[in-house]
């Protein structure tokens, strides 16, 4: 197998990455419009009014808004085939609403992985998988080191529909 495409594909996320590390909605915008197909599969764990390419600018106009100095740093990326994965460490300072809380002025650090998957040197589809527990926790909606669904209910939008959940005890 050739390592042009998955070499090319690795140096695609990493100007995705800087792109959206600017905080620069037109320059996002543009990059988004240049390496993501219009319609692309996104999955993340914010819950999205949009879909293909707009929703990653849905997701990073509010990423923005809520942590203006959010910076992604790559730790880790590995391609193979058609898929690239990016294991990430996230950091800023949350100013903004962000999933119903309020702006707290509390800097979080979390982390992520992503899988991109191409089409044509282009991305095609998304996975992420985000530490949003500890987010949370860092910015104080929830308390201490174990949370059930009944804290987290009506905490935040996305969580309203959650059902109390109980310990079972697998001795």
């Amino acid at each position: 197998m050739s390592t042009i495409a998955p070499t090319s594909n690795k140096a695609t996320v990493r100007r995705f990455q800087e792109a959206m590390n600017t905080g620069d909605a037109e320059l996002i915008s543009r990059t988004i419009d240049e390496l993501v197909d219009q319609d692309a599969i996104i999955r993340t764990p914010l819950p999205l009014e949009t879909t293909g390419a707009q929703a990653l600018k849905e997701v990073f106009g509010r990423l923005h808004t809520a942590y203006p100095d959010l910076h992604v740093a790559i730790e880790d990326l590995i391609a193979e085939g058609d898929k690239v994965v990016s294991r990430n460490s996230v950091s800023g300072t949350q100013l903004g609403e962000y999933m119903g809380l309020q702006p707290t002025g509390k800097s979080v650090t979390y982390n992520e992985i992503f899988i991109f998957r191409f089409v044509n040197g282009r991305i095609a589809e998304t996975w992420g998988v985000v530490d949003v527990f500890s987010q949370l926790r860092q910015l104080g909606a929830i308390r201490g080191g174990l949370a059930s669904a009944t804290q987290l209910r009506g905490s935040f939008p996305s969580t309203r529909a959650l059902r109390p959940i109980h310990a079972v005890d697998c001795s």
